[in-house]
């Protein structure tokens, strides 16, 4: 057994692959959290031979409190994580278009990535149906950027007001504790907005071979901005080098029954054997006076931007597996609202919602000081007057914690006030003009291999059969036939669906 445990010891330290994590195997003290050493860790303090354990032993009721708080609040989506660490290197000069210090070529920033399904609890199959996050945490010389996105350019819906419904749907039925499709597509049915991401989420690329196989997008345009104020919107995407590569519908049954997690360990296995992912980081960039050119709305998140070119800045590489995943992958924490000078949110309705929301339920999560953790702290110093809070450990010394002062060596900069917008019209809660929800949906189905049309199209009925009402049934199979004819109707075929009234009701759409 003691053989088996130093092997195990031996295995785990070879896939960190970091000595400074391994430490040496021999034997050393076990101490108390306050550093004190612990002379018996198997035998409480007892009142005598057989009386009563006293509340005097203190290794014991540290032990016992520590166990009862080894859980932070879960994630509500994302929670499902693998994380690593590795390099940002910028190939090319993009100061052209801003100015953040790490878009110098040459420049070379350390990140964290951190990959996840959705939905999903922690402890669900990886290999599941479901978007993959893909977060970066740049730590940057002029503080941390985290660009927080998925594997799919797009997203379900465009309005942040909505999110909190859509996530509900997708989760388990708060009666049976279980996900039902009745749920999800009475959501779809009333989000036709959402009919081009069920294209991209019901193809095979929901469900990726590999993290290291699949590519990853900022979702959002953001802006950025030169040393002259310039401003330009841009969206990031990140191409795999490995290819990209998933699983067929049949192979997922399989996959789950083989290895629940068998993401994490493809990952960290590569890893082990130095076999480094990288993705290049491509950014399609618009002039604000382009912004306005399509015929649909370029700051709707459920668009793909069409023909606009993309330019190459970097190469992403992850080279190490966490010391400790707690640590390190539970306790990260992205917000797009982590930005630094040169990148700034656009107008994107979604992505306002979640300059709050990310930063907000991280809070919830790890408290006012979360992002002072080492895995979230910038790599430069934090200089404001923010204070207190549980588990505050910022070293502040002096008295004033206030600005403006002329007691204290502080100062603003105007060079990093943030960009000036023009406004016009009145306040509103409106939806945007330019919808055409439809279209992109089509020119997704009609971009796939005739195999991985067949497997949309399984994905789908297959989910769409369990439907029970069916106002929502043919709701969304109109969707999909005004998208495309051929897509709709197969789906209505293999769902066992009256291709006619799909037809009918698909006429009376717009867009």
């Amino acid at each position: 057994m003691m053989r088996m445990r130093t092997k195990l010891s031996q295995l785990a330290c070879a896939v960190a692959f970091s000595a400074a994590a391994c430490g040496s195997l021999s034997a050393a003290t076990i101490t108390r959290d306050n550093g004190s050493p612990v002379g018996d860790n198997q035998n409480s303090q007892t009142a005598g031979p057989s009386g009563p354990v006293l509340l005097q032993d203190s290794q014991l009721i540290e032990k016992l409190q520590r166990f009862d708080r080894e859980r932070i609040p879960e994630r509500v989506v994302h929670a499902r994580g693998t994380g690593a660490f590795g390099s940002f290197v910028t190939s090319a000069d993009f100061s052209d278009i801003t100015r953040a210090d790490l878009f110098r070529a040459g420049k070379t920033t350390p990140v964290f990535v951190r990959f996840s399904t959705v939905a999903g609890a922690s402890g669900t199959p990886e290999t599941l149906r479901d978007p993959r996050g893909f977060a970066v945490k740049f730590y940057t010389e002029q503080g941390n950027w985290d660009l927080v996105g998925i594997n799919f350019p797009i997203f379900f819906i465009r309005d942040a007001i909505k999110f909190p419904d859509f996530i509900h749907s997708q989760k388990p039925d708060p009666v049976t504790n279980v996900q039902d499709p009745n749920r999800a597509f009475d959501f779809f049915a009333h989000a036709p907005e959402s009919t081009a991401m069920l294209t991209w989420l019901y193809s095979n690329r929901g469900t990726p071979v590999s993290y290291r196989k699949m590519d990853g997008f900022g979702n959002h345009a953001f802006k950025l901005v030169n040393a002259k104020g310039e401003v330009h919107y841009v969206k990031f995407h990140w191409k795999s080098r490995q290819g990209i590569e998933n699983l067929t519908p049949d192979q997922v049954p399989q996959m789950i029954a083989k290895d629940w997690n068998y993401l994490t360990n493809d990952l960290y296995g590569a890893l082990g054997k130095g076999e480094n992912p990288q993705w290049d980081l491509m950014v399609q960039v618009l002039k604000p006076d382009q912004i306005d050119r399509f015929d649909y709305d370029a700051l709707d998140a459920t668009k793909e931007w069409k023909d606009v070119p993309e330019r190459m800045v970097g190469t992403l590489t992850l080279n190490k597996v966490p010391a400790n995943f707690f640590e390190s992958t539970e306790q990260s924490a992205f917000a797009p609202s982590h930005l630094v000078p040169g990148i700034e949110p656009s107008e994107d309705r979604m992505l306002q919602g979640r300059l709050f929301s990310y930063a907000d339920t991280q809070i919830y999560r790890l408290g006012a000081n979360g992002i002072n953790l080492p895995i979230n702290r910038p790599r430069v110093p934090v200089t404001n007057n923010n204070e207190g809070g549980g588990g505050s450990a910022l070293n502040r010394a002096g008295s004033t914690d206030y600005d403006p002062t002329t007691l204290a060596d502080l100062k603003q900069d105007p060079a990093y006030r943030l960009i000036e917008t023009p406004l016009a019209g009145t306040t509103q809660q409106r939806a945007i003009k330019k919808k055409l929800e439809f279209r992109q949906a089509g020119e997704r189905y009609r971009s796939l291999s005739a195999a991985d049309q067949s497997d949309l199209v399984g994905n789908l009925a297959g989910d769409l059969k369990r439907v029970r009402n069916q106002d929502n049934l043919y709701a969304v199979l109109s969707y999909l036939y005004k998208a495309d004819p051929e897509l709709g109707s197969r789906v209505a075929k293999d769902a066992n669906a009256d291709v006619a009234r799909v037809k009918q009701l698909a006429a009376k759409l717009e867009g």
